[in-house]
């Protein structure tokens, strides 16, 4: 019994000794990455890994800089899950004004030919764009929330746009479907794709966060899409 036991508790301490590995390479490469990108400064970004999920953590100038360094984040192979508390910070001498906001992201989504003209109603309070409306696309709502985030002054986005249902859930799904396997940069036979009315639902898994992304925007850009429920793990 004392053998059985011995045995189980090296297999134990061998597993977490891997994980731990695993964790610090990760980290290693995360940070490579981050130092890799040139949209942001990645010396004041900190970076801590545990079983796969990250944890960004410091600050930045700008909300588009924030999305940057998400984004570099899950770039990296063995990323399972990227927690984000990052701060934005401006500067006291060049802080936006909450009208200024509100005019120049107006502009941008007026200058925007995929977007429908008139259709996006904006409000600011300290710096947080609320994006509200209606469209026809996944795609468009996306795409709003896109030109947006790139203003300076915005320290975060809540994208409460609806999309109008315009498509039976049979030809959502096998819309979704084909464009998966369209796609040289998916593997289609890894995901699974549900409808109800106009939510769908992924399930399945893929190597990489990107990839992971990939997919959820291939769902978005369906007709009639107003749901998106992403289930999709990510891991080798």
């Amino acid at each position: 019994m004392r053998n059985v036991v011995t045995e189980l508790d090296a297999m134990l301490a061998s597993s977490g000794q891997e994980e731990e590995m695993n964790d610090r390479n990760l980290h290693q490469a995360i940070l490579d990455e981050l130092e890799w990108d040139p949209r942001f400064n990645a010396a004041h970004i900190g970076v801590s890994v545990e079983n796969g999920v990250v944890t960004l953590t410091g600050h930045v100038g700008s909300y588009a800089e924030k999305v940057a360094a998400e984004s570099a984040a899950k770039r990296v192979a063995g990323v399972r899950g990227v927690a984000q508390d990052i701060e934005v910070r401006y500067p006291s001498d060049k802080k936006t004004a909450d009208d200024q906001i509100a005019r120049r992201a107006l502009d941008v989504l007026g200058w925007n030919t995929t977007i429908p003209k008139d259709k996006i109603t904006v409000t600011v309070q300290n710096g947080w764009v609320t994006l509200s409306g209606d469209v026809k696309w996944g795609y468009q709502r996306l795409e709003s929330e896109n030109a947006v985030r790139k203003l300076s002054g915005v320290t975060g986005i809540t994208n409460s746009i609806r999309v109008a249902q315009s498509a039976s859930a049979p030809d959502v799904k096998d819309r979704i479907e084909k464009a998966l396997k369209r796609n040289a940069e998916t593997e289609a036979n890894t995901i699974r794709v549900s409808v109800s009315g106009s939510k769908v639902t992924l399930e399945g898994k893929v190597k990489a966060w990107y990839e992971r992304d990939l997919v959820e925007r291939t769902a978005w850009s369906a007709p009639g899409v107003t749901n998106v429920e992403d289930r999709i793990s990510v891991g080798a």
